[in-house]
This record gives structure tokens, C-alpha cells and sequence, in this order.
């Protein structure tokens, strides 16, 4: 474990007498822990305390309470000396610095700090708004939680409610920067329910394994929890750098594996022709736009959100630009989708390429009809998606290399794209034979090689025998 702190070295941080360390681990009022007897500290974890501590009461931490003590408690349990050095001056020593007031000549009060900067160097100065001894001490312990901060890069942050800051972060942050916004206004909706009670600092990594089991015992699958642990994560990014949260905090929690969820369901050619057959006339549209989809391998966002002006008849290409990625990329045309954009092109006159024919608006979803047809032709478990995956696989099953199908489905890696490609029992059965083919010629050599050996050991044999 690193950034591990000894007594001496937390007291001179904070700059308080080793006693006071002590005290602080005996009553539980600081993060430690015992290694073999001795006693050390997290960095990272004294941090955050002292941030709980400022957020909480504006002091430099929980042992300087201003309202839970008296100012005879707190003395009792910072108070190292108490001198009265003459009538103009009387100094308070609480270990890491001290209080001093005087007299001015015409009798009244002045308050007075003593403590010594982040370079050892030590300080005097006149406390002007401060009235009492009280306020002396509070001027006091603020002033040490500056040189702190300074000296250990510490700010302070805005204690913010978990709701309220992912109404800020849907508002200014994704709906700015992300087109899928409306998926995070989905996630963040259940986790609200969730985090409703929390500051949005209170979040830890067992909080969030919490809410991981919480979900999970809703039913959710373990793909779609790893969709709002996604959006989540994001979020806490996004408030380090708008300063409600440290950068040194470190909320540390896995997604699932999602390899148990992955469906190997591709259309298999005899489901395709059904699928078509079963098209309702009234839903005639969705025959190009499943055309498009398994001859191109496009997502479903991407093709409805498809106009003809991505569309490059002369140079037979589509440019797909409202990408997951961001990234835009080229798919070629084949013949017989050139025939249906020509087709449907003579037809249309908006600008997008499928668009209601009674509204002349752009189609939103078409699950409904895609449903329908595929209970009509007796397909199951059949998404939308699996069309993105026939397109991979019949472009291995048809020799393409991996890279290439990785360049048309638009992945990161080739490791992305190893989840689409979904190899049939019957091919696997043959690239399992070609194995045979080369054993055969191997057995057979190696049966020619025995019978040159055997008929070379009888020729020896013959011509070393005595008669």
C-alpha cells in the first residue's frame, strides 16, 4: 500500500503536536490503521477528512469543533501552555501555532496569530475582525488549513446533492456533447432513485456495489447495469473537472463481463426469405431499410437517420456520418441495393431516405413493424442488431479478412468486431477437416518411410547372413 504516513509525519502536515495525533487515533476521530503495532495513515484518506470536516463545519478539521465544545473543552484538549508575559500581553499555545492579544493605548483588545508558513518560516499577524478568543482560534485554524492547502494541493469543493448534479451534468454535459443524451437522461433516472439521499462526495466504491446488486435484483442484465455504471463513471469525471470533486479521489468499481450475454443469433438464409415475404404492404418501407441493413451492416440510428446527400450513386458509396464512434466512414453499394436507391430515389422527394409516407416525416423506430414481420414469418429472438452481425458473418463466411469487416462495421479494434462473427456448425465441421487433409499426406509419408525402412533392413539383413 502506498502513500502510508507515520505519527510523525501526519502531525507535521497538519502541524499540531504528536500528543494530538494520539488523542485524535484514541477517540477514532481520524482514519488510521495498525501495521504490526504501529500506527500509519493514508494520505488520500486524511484528505478527504479534512475536506468532510471543512464541508461540514468550515474549520480544519473534526477536532476543532466551533459549536460542538466549549472554549474551555477545546483548551483542555489543544492547549499546550497559557502565559500571562505582562499586563499587554497574554499567549495561547495550541501546539500548531498560537494566539496572542494586547493592548493598544487606549485599552482596547487586539487579537494576534503566531504560526509558521509552509516553509517553516514563522508569522505574526493581527487578527482585525476578530473580537473575542473565540474567533481568535477559528482565524486561527483557518489560516493553517490554507498553508495545508497550499502545501498539499487540497481545494475545497461545493457540496452538492447527487440529484442536483445529474440534473447539471444532463443539462450542460450531455446534452452539449453526446447524441445518445437521451440514454443518460434514462440511466440517470434509475440511479436517482438510488443516490437520492446522497451527496454526490458520499459516493463510494461499496455504495456502488450496492447499487450494482440493487439492479441486479430488479432483473436488469448484467450489460445493461454496465451501461449505467458507464454513464455514471462519466459523471463523477465530469464533476472533477467542474471542481465538485477532487481530483485525488479515486471511486474504483468493475463492470461485468458481458461474455456470457453475447447472443450468437444470425439470420440464416431461409429466415431472410420468409422475413421478406412476411413484410406488410402497408409497411413496404421496411424492406429496404432491413436490405440496407444486412447488405451494409449499418446500425439502426444510422440508417434512419440516412439522406440521400451521404448517398454517392456515380461512386457507388455511402458516407455514414452520424456514427457511435464519432468517426466517419465509407461502405460501398452492390448492385442490388444500387437498384433500390435508384428505385426509391424516383419515388421520394425529401431529404432524408425513409420518411412516413403519410407525415413526410423521418422514421423514429420502426420496432413495431419489424416485430410484427418477424412473428408473422415465425423468426424468435430476433433484434434489429443481429442484421448488423449476419452482414459480418457472411462476409467472413465469403473469405473477407477480419480487418476489412473491422473497417466496414466502423470498430476501435479487431477485438470489437470478433463479437459479430458468428461461425456456423457446418463450417466450422469443414475448417475442422481441412486439419485431416494435411494428416493424410502426413500418414502416408510416413507409411512409405517404414516400407523403405523395412525393405533396407532385408537387404542388410540378406547381405550379412552366413550360409
Amino acid at each position: 500500500m502506498k502513500n502510508l504516513l507515520s505519527v510523525r509525519e501526519i502531525a507535521g502536515i497538519l502541524k499540531v503536536h504528536l500528543n494530538t495525533i494520539y488523542k485524535l487515533v484514541e477517540e477514532g476521530r481520524i482514519p488510521h490503521m495498525r501495521l504490526k503495532g504501529s500506527i500509519r495513515f493514508s494520505e488520500d484518506e486524511v484528505i478527504a477528512w479534512l475536506e468532510k470536516g471543512f464541508h461540514e463545519s468550515n474549520q480544519i478539521y473534526e477536532s476543532f469543533p466551533r459549536v460542538k465544545i466549549s472554549l474551555d473543552g477545546y483548551d483542555k484538549m489543544h492547549l499546550k501552555e497559557e502565559s500571562g508575559l505582562n499586563n499587554k500581553k497574554i499567549r495561547w499555545n495550541y501546539g500548531f501555532g498560537s494566539i496572542y492579544v494586547r493592548k493598544t493605548k487606549q485599552g482596547k483588545e487586539r487579537w494576534y496569530l503566531d504560526y509558521r508558513d509552509f516553509t517553516g518560516k514563522r508569522k505574526q499577524e493581527v487578527v482585525k475582525t476578530a473580537q473575542t478568543r473565540e474567533e481568535a482560534v477559528i482565524a486561527l485554524q483557518n489560516k493553517v488549513l490554507a498553508i495545508f492547502s497550499s502545501q498539499n494541493d487540497v481545494k475545497h469543493h461545493k457540496k452538492i446533492k447527487f440529484l442536483e448534479f445529474a440534473d447539471l451534468y444532463l443539462k450542460n454535459y450531455a446534452r452539449v456533447n453526446k447524441r445518445s443524451w437521451k440514454n443518460d437522461k434514462s440511466y440517470l433516472k434509475g440511479m436517482k432513485k438510488f443516490f437520492k439521499k446522497f451527496y454526490l462526495d458520499e459516493i463510494t466504491s461499496l455504495s456502488v456495489e450496492r447499487f450494482k446488486s440493487w439492479k441486479l435484483n430488479q432483473d436488469v442484465t448484467k450489460s445493461t447495469v454496465n451501461r449505467y455504471l458507464a454513464v455514471l463513471r462519466k459523471m463523477l469525471n465530469v464533476a472533477k473537472e467542474w471542481e465538485y470533486l477532487p481530483e485525488s479521489r479515486i471511486i474504483k468499481f468493475k463492470l461485468y463481463s458481458e461474455t456470457d450475454n453475447l447472443k450468437e443469433r444470425i439470420l440464416r438464409p431461409e429466415e431472410e426469405k420468409n422475413l421478406f415475404e412476411a413484410i406488410n404492404p402497408s409497411t413496404k418501407y421496411l424492406k429496404l431499410i432491413l436490405r440496407v441493413a444486412l447488405h451494409t451492416g449499418m446500425r439502426r440510428g444510422e440508417i434512419l437517420n440516412l439522406k440521400w446527400s451521404q448517398i454517392d450513386l456515380d461512386k457507388k458509396v455511402i458516407r455514414v456520418e452520424r456514427t457511435k464512434s464519432g468517426k466517419i466512414r465509407f461502405i460501398p453499394i452492390n448492385e442490388l441495393l444500387m437498384r433500390e436507391f435508384l428505385l426509391q430515389k424516383q419515388t421520394k422527394s425529401s431529404k432524408f431516405v425513409f420518411t412516413n409516407a403519410a407525415t413526410g416525416k423521418q422514421f423514429v423506430d420502426i420496432k413495431r413493424a419489424f416485430l410484427g414481420a418477424c412473428k408473422r414469418a415465425g423468426i424468435e429472438n430476433l433484434r434489429f442488431h443481429d442484421l448488423r452481425h449476419t452482414f459480418a458473418s457472411r462476409l467472413v463466411e465469403n473469405g473477407v479478412d477480419i480487418i476489412t469487416v473491422k473497417t466496414l462495421l466502423g470498430h476501435s479494434s479487431v477485438r470489437i468486431t470478433e463479437r459479430y462473427l458468428h461461425t456456423q456448425g457446418e463450417q466450422k465441421k469443414k475448417a475442422v477437416e481441412t486439419l485431416l487433409e494435411g494428416k493424410k499426406s502426413e500418414n502416408l509419408l510416413h507409411i512409405c518411410d517404414m516400407e523403405n525402412s523395412f525393405r533396407n533392413r532385408k537387404g542388410l539383413k540378406s547381405m550379412f547372413s552366413v550360409n
